[in-house]
């Protein structure tokens, strides 16, 4: 479970304007500190500075550092102000999740720090040239660098404007969003426990004898992380068994019901150690929610699909991305239902997500969003065609032929036009064809 909680810190440390522009500072002042101490080293005749170093009295220095510490602040000021204001209207019209992603992009992150830290090594700088007499000390080399850090500002401002330009157009967020979920699979499959099958209902019912005792849950907000080993230590350390009734994207209300636990007398002491082994806010995340991803991925869909937009192609790009997630997920998709301790025994029941949920989530909204538009309908059932290609038993398939079936229904009832019904129907026979043939093998 190690990889759980390390993931779950990457994503917190990941989504901030902080952490890298705080590096980025720290690393200007010490730059500031060596130079400076170059600087005086040269000063007192110790050394000699190459001839490329720009020389000259303090005056001149001062109003150096001075003039580029108020334009790169001003510069800062004005661009990310524009860019909130641009990001801000395009998730008005594609969902809120843009500004999120902007936040979590390291190109801004970078740019942002590489700014603010030219700013603070050049206001460090400036607070050690002396009064202006002719033996005051002046920083040649330290002036000379921040001159060098304000050319590499220009560079990094141009990547910044042609990395917006590219980061904010949909095929990219989406294709990020797709990558996201893509790597939320990856991970959740490489952790894969006993799963819950009809073999152990026997043992659930040994483990989880008549009503249990609930616990409330400690907080309001949506449930982002599990902390499922300390879980199990608890319940192992208490020689108790803890069904839980939600899974980290839900929304907890501080004092319902969130876990169950046998022997009930066990419960209290449960409920003063449960803050610890969760984490809510204020939004969901990716960390162990993989159908986070697919909802992102709806949203812009049906965005697009709404009378305001009427974006079709961004819908149809939606639909292929979550086709081929789908398609991962219908290869490896195992998620862990059942902990257990060192001797084997039930600790721990969670609630995963199942895979007939992810594939309703990614179909359901999009196909009453389209009715009436036989392209959507088209693609969708392509799509399904794909996945079934992936899936592996009979229970994953009866579950694209019931999204299938909707669709047709879908199409015969409200596309007016024979020539575009027959176009859907034609795509409805090819994955009834590869639905025989995945059968057959």
């Amino acid at each position: 479970m190690l990889w759980r909680g390390e993931s779950q810190r990457r994503e917190q440390l990941r989504t901030n304007l902080w952490l890298v522009p705080s590096i980025e500072v720290l690393a200007a002042g010490l730059l500031a500190v060596a130079t400076v101490w170059i600087d005086w080293a040269a000063f007192r005749g110790r050394l000699s500075l190459p001839s490329w170093v720009v020389s000259g009295t303090p005056d001149a220095a001062r109003v150096i550092l001075a003039t580029l510490a108020a334009a790169i602040i001003t510069v800062v000021g004005v661009v990310f102000s524009i860019m909130i204001v641009t990001l801000t209207l395009a998730s008005t019209q594609f969902g809120p999740r843009m500004l999120r992603n902007f936040v979590r992009d390291r190109g801004t992150q970078f740019t942002l720090g590489t700014f603010v830290a030219t700013f603070v090594y050049a206001i460090t700088v400036l607070v050690v040239i002396g009064a202006g007499g002719q033996n005051d000390f002046v920083p040649h080399l330290s002036v000379t660098v921040a001159i060098g850090l304000v050319l590499l500002d220009l560079c990094i401002l141009i990547y910044f404007i042609h990395h917006v330009a590219t980061e904010i157009q949909l095929p990219t967020v989406i294709a990020s969003i797709a990558q996201d979920l893509t790597r939320a699979i990856e991970a959740e499959s490489a952790d894969k426990g006993e799963v819950l099958s009809t073999k152990s209902e026997d043992e659930l019912a040994v483990a989880t004898p008549g009503p249990g005792a609930i616990v409330p849950a400690p907080a309001s907000g949506y449930l982002q992380f599990i902390r499922h080993g300390l879980l199990v230590s608890i319940a192992t350390e208490l020689d108790a068994v803890i069904r839980l009734h939600h899974r980290p994207g839900h929304f907890l209300v501080r004092g319902y019901p969130f876990a169950t636990v046998w022997p009930p007398e066990r419960a209290p002491a449960v409920s003063k150690r449960l803050r610890r082994t969760n984490i809510t806010g204020p939004n969901r995340t990716l960390t162990q929610d993989v159908a986070f991803a697919v909802d992102q991925l709806v949203e812009i869909a049906i965005r697009a699909l709404s009378p305001a937009v009427n974006d079709t192609f961004t819908a149809l790009t939606c639909v292929d991305w979550l086709g081929e997630g789908l398609c991962r997920v219908a290869a490896v998709w195992e998620p862990q239902e059942i902990y257990r301790d060192a001797h084997g025994g039930i600790r721990l029941i969670t609630v995963p997500v199942s895979y007939e949920r992810l594939v309703d989530r990614a179909f359901h909204k999009i196909r009453q969003a389209s009715r009436g538009m036989p392209a959507v309908m088209i693609r969708q059932l392509d799509a399904l065609t794909v996945i079934m290609s992936e899936t592996t038993d009979d229970s994953e398939r009866a579950v694209l032929v019931r999204q299938a079936e909707m669709i047709r229904a879908s199409a015969e009832e409200t596309v007016p036009d024979e020539p575009d019904r027959a176009d859907v129907m034609r795509r409805y026979d090819a994955f009834v064809d590869a639905h025989i043939r995945k059968t057959a093998d």
